[in-house]
């Protein structure tokens, strides 16, 4: 589905031909939360303002975004982290959709064009990452793809593409402290400046450390089915089967299959079961108990914890940002 046109703004940034952004899910009946409200779009934020150098690899920006906000579809000749260390956001991007709670960050290799929508009240904090030809990564030091590296990674393959991260307690703080001023506001001190680099070192080696997480959700082409995918995706509780689903299609449960198989190479109930447990996700940055999560999503606790570890190979306490990496198995 198309997203609204908006004006273009003066920036450095590439070209591109805009993807549909993904829709903001719709309250549930009796929610008074966002009732009759749409998105609102803005643009991207003046990225202009904050372009990684290699004296200054790292950029850091914030911005206070409210619910059902979007930063319209672009892109950057660099890589990016997207983090809120309040609310949650979910960034689109053309082959597929990611939920970030404050527990997680997302990593965009350059070039790949992006939607960001605030799911809720966020303070949106991105850093920019200066990346050498060549190289990609947070540890890709040096200009001209010489010098150190962090334990290799930079040059990973896994790099060149979307990265859902879990946050430690030392990157959220590391971030939080990260200046961001833009380019043409008052100059850092020469010992702001030297604070700046003890943090960009810690910020890229905290990230090469990060686990990755699986917390995408895979988005078709095929116009139908992204239709269908994109309800799902706003309230994917409203229907059991796949037959409830393909109505408002155009096509039959079995071309609605075949199309799942074809263009996102899984099961309708597979592809379900990841926007299940992306909802779970956002449900459970609100500090929902588990037992609720659960219920709102129509698994019983014990259903829903097996779910998950099957799914995910982590218990749901962890998964969903509720406990830290070696604490119990809730």
């Amino acid at each position: 589905m198309p997203t609204p046109a908006a004006a273009p703004a003066p920036s450095p940034e590439p070209v591109v031909e805009h993807f549909a952004a993904q829709v903001v899910p719709r309250p549930k009946a009796g929610s008074s939360r966002g009732a009759g409200r749409g998105l609102s779009y803005v643009g991207s934020l003046t990225p202009e303002l904050f372009v990684p150098t290699l004296a200054r690899p790292v950029r850091a920006k914030l911005r206070w975004l409210a619910a059902d906000t979007q930063v319209m579809p672009h892109s950057h000749p660099w890589a990016q982290v997207a983090i809120s260390t309040t609310g949650v956001i979910r960034l689109t991007v053309n082959h597929g959709t990611y939920i970030v709670p404050p527990s997680r960050a997302l990593w965009i290799p350059p070039g790949v064009e992006h939607a960001v929508t605030m799911v809720e009240d966020a303070d949106l904090r991105t850093l920019y990452f200066h990346q050498p030809r060549g190289r990609c990564g947070p540890g890709a030091l040096g200009g001209d793809g010489a010098g150190p590296s962090l334990r290799g990674e930079d040059d990973s393959a896994a790099w060149r593409q979307c990265r859902v991260l879990e946050v430690s307690d030392l990157l959220r703080s590391l971030v939080r402290e990260m200046p961001t001023t833009p380019d043409g506001g008052p100059a850092l001190t020469p010992a702001e400046r030297l604070r700046e680099q003890h943090l960009s070192a810690l910020i890229r080696d905290e990230l090469a450390r990060a686990a990755a997480v699986k917390l995408g959700v895979d988005l078709p082409q095929d116009k139908r089915l992204r239709h269908l995918c994109e309800a799902v995706l706003a309230d994917p509780t409203r229907h059991e089967t796949l037959a409830d689903w393909a109505q408002d299609t155009g096509a039959s449960p079995r071309t609605v299959a075949r199309l799942f198989r074809s263009e996102l190479g899984s099961t309708f109930t597979q592809w379900r079961q990841q926007v299940i447990l992306a909802k779970a996700v956002s449900l459970a940055a609100g500090r929902m108990p588990m037992g609720q999560i659960a219920a709102e999503l129509g698994y019983s606790p014990s259903a829903f914890s097996a779910m998950v570890r099957k799914s995910v190979g982590q218990p749901p306490g962890r998964f969903l940002g509720q406990q830290q990496p070696g604490h119990g198995s809730a």
